[in-house]
């Protein structure tokens, strides 16, 4: 279903919103004119066929044509961590893991093997996760071939039943799950575990997250993790999801065939839900630790889950979904002032674990700031409570509501098919009704106008209870931070409830956007280059403006702008102001609306534009839904002509700013890659790391200054806009607006302020943290002679070296959860290229590991593997191509691409034609070229003790 919710994601623990028990009867879509009975059980969307097979697999199946000639596969599996017993913790993500090792036809890593081999790439169209309560594994695959679709069916079912546990491929793939729990070891996991317990009181949620225990996976006995194979992972507890672009009756012949054979254990296991009990009393988790990097506080208020079945239970979820709304944007402008008493605060409900919701309030703050933070978090509850929101806000917000509605409905048949796929997983393990877009548009246009103040003030009283609250707080451990005690808050939290309060006062500025239309200037030069249908204009004044017109999306229209300079133009000196100008104008607001004004005034609009400073352009970038485009050329308009000198905005920036960076120092990650960015630009200071001395440089009338500079001059802009828009309606807007810019015909260009690569062989250690685990980084970099052929090869044998290198490190050698292979290949301002290699592992493993990196590398270079590699590359530029023609984004980066390179746009294909030509002996060639082994630097980060 369309909703508005928040995903709490906490680690490797999935805590996502639960809505409702969906109805087994199919009920006909509603007509605009029909009146909902509020009693009436919520009906399920008509283009879904659904249905279970004999032996208890439930299966979804939609015919969908975004992406086209694409099909999205879920199996899934209600089981997860959670089912674990004790002897099992962490195992039901090894047996996820193991299904990507040998299965009954794919085995060892032949099942990665072939899905590469027809243009899939792992992680993106091949992954899975596990929860606490749900094991999913995706998979999406091209369907011009029979072929193809016939093997991923067999792909599930193997999945489902057919995972083969051989010993040997237990014990590496073991390997690899300790090293994802040594990845996510931490400050954040650390506090998490003191957490979990009170938050989770007396629930086996505490003690069950699904990365497990690692003196579990360092000792379990193999048959241990096959027993939870075999007693969860059985069809009455599965469902295949298939939607995509392909005849829905022979996907459901292919969903019978292929899994109804698959039986049930004679003996089943119940699949019980565990609860998480209430308690009588407020309990208060305080965490703290010296490497934390932020502070926050959070107020739980733990509810009975809630059970969405009638169209009076969808009715509540928009109220909900009005208080949230409302009461966030109060947050946001408490943000805004010049001491805010937080960085950000959030008020959200939703499911916690799949057995309790919550209601929760949070908010981030600077170092000693939680006492503030909690204080005015719960004033502002109290406040709700006291007097309510305003009719002003509650209209806003119904508009904002219904224009989010009115365009999920408008893209009603261009939706891409893994949105529909969530939609039903979420049907499967909660319980979630799907009616489709069309009931629930018409459902919102019912239910909002009648929705009363009353109804959504009502909300607070009935989720603010003392009764199961739980207050969690976070800090970083050093000099100069008290950690609040649990007496102290509570103290707090007592005190508040007695306060006095005022009410909310709704400031609205009723102003148009632009007091007064611009001057426009014509357009008088005119190409169409017939062949990608796209048309260029030169104004009057200069502008030149690319455009694509598109169908892939029925309401959006997207634009992104350069021109050269950027902050390379400023000093020395003036850097921080030039690299936070835009920052600080876009929090500032335009023209006569602060922000939170113009945030009130485009309520109920889809129409942003958002300028930035780069380090060798200046840009204006965005998008609107169609009916929304001169709202968006407005703020064009304004963000050239009308940048607000705003003090208040200013410090607020400043403060927030020094609350993100003040501890910046006390990550191990952090001050890593700050060492690996120092050492590689060696120690240049306009490539410093931004950090809290930058903080002390910021300068309103500075930043001002430069930011007025780098957009005064609009005659060497290029703007492009790709969507759904024709040229003769948006020539108006863009004659009067773009062609009302100010131009100065000034003439410049960037400045070349590189840093010089390093020379020979750079090593750096950096000890700092307490978790055993490393990082290692390597950077290979030189001149380059820039052409499309030359970056194709460069990012091709990027692309090799990585499959070849996940073979090794982390498949044969079980030494790391990923490795990250990034080739970039620099035109401006300087010809030169880097190939970064990554990868995080066992301290004490980081010289054999790097020793077999280099391995491969020689490997690469004097002895090519098998042309497989090539060809895996290979279809998945081929493939990507495929789905890229068809999206606005990639379009819009295309074209702004080509005109920055001054390459020629009608060759939109080339690169992946260079790509489908090249041969082995290439990529020897340029490994042998861009992966000199006696010019690197390599930097390894190890605990300090």
């Amino acid at each position: 279903m369309k909703k508005i919710i928040l995903f709490l994601t906490v680690l490797f623990g999935l805590f996502t919103v639960s809505c409702s028990v969906a109805p087994k009867t199919v009920k006909p879509a509603a007509t605009k004119a029909e009146t909902f009975n509020l009693k009436q059980k919520l009906p399920q969307d008509p283009n879904v066929i659904t249905g279970k097979l004999k032996n208890g697999l439930t299966y979804y199946i939609r015919q969908n044509h975004k992406p086209e000639d694409r099909l999205t596969l879920r199996l899934v599996v209600n089981a997860g961590s959670i089912l674990e017993d004790n002897d099992q913790q962490g195992l039901a993500h090894l047996c996820e893991h193991m299904a990507f090792n040998g299965t009954k036809h794919f085995h060892k890593q032949a099942l990665v093997n072939y899905l590469e081999s027809i243009g899939m790439r792992f992680g993106a169209d091949l992954n899975a996760y596990t929860g606490f309560d749900e094991t999913v594994y995706k998979l999406q695959v091209p369907t011009d071939s029979a072929k193809i679709v016939e093997k991923a069916f067999q792909i599930l079912e193997d999945w489902a039943h057919w995972v083969t546990y051989n010993d040997k491929e237990i014990d590496k793939e073991k390997g690899v799950v300790i090293e994802e729990w040594r990845l996510g070891r931490g400050a954040r996991m650390r506090m998490l575990n003191e957490e979990l317990p009170v938050l989770l009181k007396d629930s086996r949620y505490a003690v069950r997250l699904p990365i497990g225990q690692k003196a579990v996976l360092d000792t379990f006995k193999h048959n241990t993790l096959r027993r939870f194979y075999k007693t969860w992972y059985r069809p009455d507890l599965m469902a295949v999801i298939a939607v995509g672009d392909m005849d829905p009756q022979r996907i459901k012949q292919l969903i019978r065939q292929h899994f109804s054979s698959i039986a049930n254990p004679q003996k089943e296991q119940p699949r019980k839900l565990y609860p998480v009990p209430d308690h009588p009393t407020t309990l208060y988790s305080i965490a703290s630790d010296k490497e934390a990097n932020r502070s926050s506080i959070s107020l739980y208020y733990l509810l009975p889950t809630e059970k969405e079945k009638t169209f009076n239970d969808y009715r509540q979820q928009i109220v909900e979904a009005l208080f949230s709304g409302m009461f966030n944007a109060r947050f946001s402008e408490l943000a805004q002032k010049k001491d805010p008493p937080f960085v950000y605060a959030y008020s959200y409900k939703g499911n916690l674990v799949r057995t309790k919701d919550a209601y929760i309030l949070g908010a981030m703050t600077k170092d000693n700031g939680i006492p503030r933070a909690l204080k005015a978090i719960l004033t502002e509850a109290k406040r709700v409570k006291d007097f309510g929101f305003t009719s002003t806000e509650l209209q806003r917000q119904k508009k904002a509501l219904l224009r989010g509605m009115e365009k999920s409905y408008a893209e009603r048949n261009k939706t891409r098919s893994v949105n529909y796929v969530s939609e039903y997983q979420r049907n499967f393990l909660q319980g979630e009704p799907f009616p489709g877009i069309k009931i629930e548009y018409e459902m919102y246009k019912q239910f909002l106008p009648g929705i009363s103040l009353q109804e959504v003030n009502g909300l607070i009283a009935k989720w603010m209870k003392d009764k199961s609250r739980v207050v969690v707080a976070e800090s970083p451990q050093k000099k100069g931070v008290i950690i609040p005690t649990k007496s102290e808050l509570a103290a707090l939290v007592n005190t508040v409830d007695t306060q006095k309060l005022t009410a909310y006062k709704d400031k609205v500025l009723n102003a148009p956007l632009l007091a007064h239309k611009p001057t426009p200037s014509p357009v008088i030069k005119q190409k169409i280059l017939k062949k990608i249908g796209v048309t260029e204009w030169t104004l009057k004044n200069g502008v030149k403006v690319v455009l694509k017109p598109t169908d892939f999306k029925n309401d959006e229209v997207r634009f992104t702008s350069f021109s050269p300079g950027g902050y390379s133009l400023a000093d020395n000196s003036d850097l921080i102001p030039a690299k936070t100008a835009a920052g600080i104008v876009n929090s500032s607001g335009f023209g006569k609306f602060n922000r939170i004004q113009l945030r009130k005034a485009l309520a109920g609009k889809i129409a942003m534009a958002s300028p930035s400073i780069s380090r060798l352009t200046e840009s204006v970038a965005g998008a609107a839904s169609p009916k929304d485009l001169e709202i968006m050329f407005q703020l064009i308009y304004l963000s050239f002509t009308a940048p607000r000198e705003d003090s208040t905005a200013f410090l607020s920036y400043k403060s927030k700013m020094k609350a993100y960076y003040e501890n910046k120092g006390a990550s191990p990650e952090d001050v890593f890659q700050d060492s690996v960015m120092a050492v590689f630009t060696q120690h240049d200071p306009r490539f410093k790391p931004f950090d809290l001395a930058a903080i002390k440089k910021l300068d309103l009338q500075k930043s001002l200054q430069i930011y007025r500079d780098r957009f005064a001059d609009a005659g060497d802009f290029t703007f492009f806009f790709v969507g759904n828009f024709t040229p003769e309606k948006i020539k108006p807007l863009v004659e009067t607006y773009l062609g009302g810019l100010p131009v100065i015909k000034r003439k410049e260009s960037w400045q070349d302020h590189s840093y010089n690569y390093p020379k020979g062989v750079v090593e750096k250690v950096v000890k700092k943290g307490m978790e055993p685990k490393s990082r290692n980084v390597f950077i290979f970099s030189g001149p380059f002679e820039w052409n499309r052929k030359n970056e194709a090869l460069l990012n091709t044998m990027a692309g090799v070296l990585s499959i070849k290198l996940r073979e090794r490190l982390r498949e044969d050698k079980s030494g790391t959860y990923g490795v990250s292979v990034h080739a970039r290949a620099h035109h401006y301002p300087r010809e030169r290229y880097t190939v970064s290699i990554s990868f995080g592992c066992n301290p004490k493993r980081v010289a054999e590991l790097s020793k077999e990196m280099f391995a491969q590398i020689d490997s690469l270079q004097h002895f090519p593997p098998a042309v497989s590699y090539l060809k895996k590359r290979q279809e998945i530029s081929a493939r990507a191509l495929e789905t890229n023609l068809k999206r606005n984004a990639f379009w819009l980066n295309y074209l702004k691409s080509s005109l920055f390179n001054h390459t020629n746009p009608l060759e939109v294909g080339k690169t992946n034609e260079i790509i489908q030509n090249l041969t082995m002996a290439d990529i020897q060639k340029a490994a042998q070229k861009y992966l000199n082994t006696k010019n690197y630097v390599h930097l390894v980060l190890y605990p300090e003790k």
